[in-house]
């Protein structure tokens, strides 16, 4: 390992190695990210410095929570390194997850609504995240942390498949890994500022360096971005989507001896925009209508993140221990069902008053995690550790009375604004304490023969309390009311084990098998939505929705051919998910609910190529396939369907090319394609989505340290819905954007 620059090292180091290709596929679903060499910087994805021009180069990742190279892991593991982060323009979560092959993202409704698929196992509103997000090595504590803007990013893994033998509950459909960037020993500064259409700008800052030199250094970034919006609002002639984001970050990275070192880190992030601007349709291939919400309502989200990483080397083993605070804040207001203006809306008609909407998130939690780490040398190395977390998690929906008056946000109490009476309310606390213990072995059984066994029991106690004021309570005849202040309790447990042979017969070669379970916890919707669901023939939804599991079976393989010039990969896996979510939205108040299947299987496959095509010109093509098959739901009608969130297949394809204009500048070309099969949406699959195929390019210039880029994403300007909800809520995909950005490094 070596100390971080600021400067992406493609451009400014190792010109010889310049035209080595890194690799950014995932082992056995292959990117479409391709870049230029050039050792990424950090602790992960570091890319080693030996190869020759031409060669693809070795990955360092931390996939298995020690560094490995990408091509000896036995899973599939899509790793982007510094270099590559910056050559792709990657500044947000849907640029990465649209170069991994069967992996995609739903973005919907407002900021903190972001779903990512992983080989059909996703996530619906209000539920627990499918897949862990670890940042910094603290994992997220709630699915609205994970939309936000990348900056100052050393390294990005994504992992497929079941993770919770080391990452835990939530893990069921795989991890993402986000390593930020590490301080310098000297002094060094980053400014960037950008333009794109909306208008939209862009402006960051980071400054890194020694405080004490040798004992205690530190790095400081801080973004900026606005965008006046893309998509139109033609009923209230405005922007539907404007968004200011404003995030900040620093570390301190103590090491008072050689074994000894504290990483302490901070985040913020407070953003602005707008959301619930849905269209009804019957058809989600249909994106004819105009956002027409009389409401623009607001969109408020605020991020604060704290940790501090204690990692002491005893020699036989490190000790590390990771304590973090997270608070996530979110307010949602708009327009209400069927979204459209007073006078033309459904409930006007049926009520003789039309209705806007607020729901308001605030959670609080405190984790722990403690692990020890044996060194890497030797026969068996082993990984033995705990995690508690508590979160505090307060959530509050409603309706209100849309007077043309404009739409107030409620937050813990009923409005009584006369301008905004109150129609519904619903308001729930949870208190959740979760615990678990984890253990990891492997084992080289012989020079070629591996064998890895890890095992982790999750034990997570939910407390729901109905804060519901009686008055609000739903009350459906044949269906027993609920009670404010009634609390409800539930523990959610269970081991996930998981098991893998990796067989390498040479050193180009690796074949694995690997059995893993995943699990993923229960809990409560909102009191009273179970008769609210149940009068309206809605079956599988209740207040209680269960703990999701499931058993994951996969073949896999990874080889290097031509003097390391190709590497191709390929994995196909077999899962057993039981009691999988599905969302029903019920307009009548206003809720998002979960309910549960009873068993779905998914089984496909992920091949892919990286190949180097001359010393300039990288290429890289992926490809992964899911079908899925409901097997038992409440719902015998919906029995045989394709599960809901689910995209048949999806196709990665990138091509690059680098100019060298000697040793101080460089231009580099760049080409990515993507293309989401068939997608889709409810149980019943009641609409399909079309395949979508999208475009983006970017080149950038770099010349000593300053550097200057083009770019545009969704060239064509695809106009597609980026979901469809039961009832035929169909959320608007972004259009065509494009801009500029320079950086300049000193």
């Amino acid at each position: 390992m070596h100390g971080d620059r600021l400067t992406p090292d493609h451009h400014l180091r190792r010109r010889k190695a310049r035209s080595a290709f890194t690799r950014t596929t995932s082992r056995l679903a292959l990117t479409a990210a391709l870049l230029s060499g050039g050792s990424a910087l950090g602790q992960t994805n570091a890319a080693s410095d030996n190869s020759a021009v031409g060669q693809l180069e070795d990955i360092l990742v931390i996939a298995r929570k020690r560094a490995e190279k990408l091509t000896d892991v036995p899973a599939a593991v899509t790793a982007f390194t510094e270099a590559q982060i910056e050559a792709a323009g990657i500044t947000a979560p849907r640029d990465f997850i649209a170069m991994t092959p069967n992996v995609t993202l739903v973005e919907t409704q407002n900021v903190g609504t972001a779903f990512v698929v992983v080989r059909g196992i996703g996530q619906a509103r209000n539920s627990e995240p499918s897949t862990a997000v670890v940042v910094d090595g603290v994992q997220q504590v709630n699915p609205s942390q994970f939309n936000q803007d990348l900056f100052d990013i050393s390294g990005i893994e994504v992992l497929k498949g079941p993770q919770g033998g080391l990452y835990g509950r939530n893990a069921i459909g795989g991890a993402i890994l986000i390593t930020t960037k590490e301080p310098t020993d000297t002094y060094e500064f980053k400014v960037k500022a950008g333009v794109e259409n909306g208008p939209g700008y862009t402006e960051q800052a980071t400054a890194s360096g020694a405080i004490v030199p040798g004992k205690l250094k530190f790095i400081g970034s801080i973004s900026h971005t606005s965008n006046d919006g893309t998509i139109k609002n033609t009923y209230l002639d405005t922007e539907a989507n404007p968004v200011k984001q404003t995030s900040g970050r620093l570390k301190l990275l103590f090491t008072p001896t050689e074994d000894l070192t504290v990483d302490t880190r901070f985040s913020m992030s407070e953003l602005d925009t707008r959301g619930f601007y849905y269209n009804i349709v019957s058809d989600v291939n249909d994106t004819s209508l105009p956002v027409r919400v009389n409401n623009a309502g607001i969109d408020n989200r605020r991020l604060l993140d704290a940790s501090v990483k204690v990692d002491w080397n005893l020699g036989f083993a490190t000790a590390t221990s990771v304590t973090a605070y997270d608070v996530v804040r979110e307010i949602v207001t708009g327009d209400a069902f069927d979204f459209l203006p007073i006078n033309e809306s459904f409930f006007k008609g049926l009520l003789g008053f039309d209705m806007n909407q607020s729901q308001f998130l605030d959670v609080k939690a405190v984790s722990e995690d403690f692990r020890l780490t044996s060194p890497n040398e030797g026969f068996l190395r082993w990984i033995v550790g705990g995690y508690l977390i508590h979160t505090d998690r307060y959530i509050s929906t409603g309706n209100m009375v849309d007077t043309g008056n404009g739409v107030f946000p409620v937050y813990r109490s009923p409005s009584t604004n006369p301008l905004n009476p109150q129609a519904t309310f619903l308001a729930d606390s949870q208190d959740n304490m979760a615990w678990a213990l984890y253990g990891d072995l492997t084992a080289e059984l012989t020079d070629q023969l591996e064998l890895a066994l890890s095992l982790r029991y999750d034990s997570d106690n939910r407390r729901n309390t109905t804060l519901t004021p009686t008055a609000f309570l739903p009350n459906i005849p044949g269906f027993p009311q609920g009670v404010s202040g009634e609390v409800r309790e539930r523990t959610f447990d269970r081991a996930q084990p998981k098991i893998v042979l990796r067989y390498k017969p040479d050193t180009t070669t690796i074949l694995y098998a690997d059995w893993g379970r995943g699990f993923r916890s229960g809990g409560f919707n909102q009191t009273g939505v179970g008769a609210v669901a149940a009068a309206n023939g809605i079956l599988g939804v209740s207040d209680l929705f269960q703990a999701e599991w499931a058993d994951t079976y996969e073949l896999g393989f990874k080889k290097t051919l031509f003097d390391h010039r190709l590497e191709v990969e390929g994995a196909g896996f077999y899962t057993r998910s039981h009691n999988p979510y599905f969302f029903v939205f019920l307009a009548a108040n206003s809720t998002q609910n979960l309910g549960n299947l009873g068993l779905v299987e998914y089984k496909g496959a992920d091949a892919g190529l990286t190949a180097h095509l001359t010393d300039s010109l990288q290429a890289s093509i992926g490809a992964g396939y899911t079908d899925s098959n409901i097997t038992e739901a409440t719902d015998r009608t919906v029995i045989g369907n394709q599960a809901p969130g689910v995209s048949k297949y999806t196709i990665n394809a990138a091509l690059q090319h680098t100019w060298d204009f000697g040793k101080s500048s460089s231009l580099v070309s760049r080409l990515e394609y993507q293309r989401i099969g068939d997608t889709y949406w409810d149980p019943q699959n009641s609409t399909v989505r079309d395949p979508v195929d999208l475009v983006d390019v970017r080149t950038t210039y770099t010349r000593d340290d300053w550097s200057v880029a083009l770019w545009a994403k969704n060239v064509f300007d695809k106009r597609y819905n980026a979901e469809y909800s039961p009832g035929g809520f169909v959320f608007k995909a972004l259009p065509r954007r494009f801009g500029a950005e320079a950086t300049f490094w000193f």
